[in-house]
């Protein structure tokens, strides 16, 4: 299954939203990219700062020495890939249960609170601790910007401008917009 997980995601490519942040971070608009997704498609667009809350599937670690490996590097040497050390390697992903590694959720509380606007873009806000960064940016005096195709609980009581459409379409009409502000690059 773990094979297949990262076969699966290895053929996957980013979509317009993807592009239009990383886009937006090149031009100096976007700042970080805090995910919640696990598929490395934020950098394979071309962003460079993004924290990964739940891990990154493309990654296997070692529980023993804390040890990273390219997940499909570890695959092809065998089924359970396992560490120098021995110990057999897990996918570096939250499962159901697990905490957020405190240093992603440090870096993401941070940023959250240092932000002047959040974008929150296709999330369901129901999962904590995620859910509380727009919360912590709201309280901090950002401006959140909601996209989403359906209303979530932020919607009517955090959110200041909610845009109901898909992320690719809005994210790139979002930054066609802020384009006309910048300078010529």
């Amino acid at each position: 299954m773990l094979s297949e997980m990262v076969d699966l995601l290895s053929r996957a490519v980013p979509n317009p939203a993807h592009l239009g942040l990383a886009e937006m971070e090149r031009r100096g608009v976007l700042r970080t990219v805090i995910t919640q997704n696990v598929d490395g498609l934020h950098q394979a667009a071309g962003s460079r700062r993004v924290i990964e809350f739940h891990g990154n599937a493309e990654e296997l670690i070692c529980l023993s020495c804390w040890k990273r490996y390219p997940a499909r590097v570890k695959i092809r040497e065998g089924i359970p890939p396992r560490c120098a050390c021995g110990k057999i390697l897990k996918p570096n992903l939250v499962l159901f249960g697990e905490p957020i590694p405190w240093e992603a959720q440090e870096e993401a509380e941070t940023e959250a609170k240092r932000c002047s606007v959040l974008l929150v873009i296709g999330v369901s806000a129901q999962v904590a601790p995620a859910c509380n960064i727009p919360l912590l940016s709201k309280r901090s005096g950002a401006v959140i910007i909601e996209i989403n195709p359906e209303e979530t609980l932020l919607t009517g009581s955090v959110t200041d401008l909610y845009i109901r459409e898909n992320a690719g379409y809005a994210v790139s009409r979002l930054f066609e917009e802020i384009r006309g502000f910048l300078p010529r690059s």
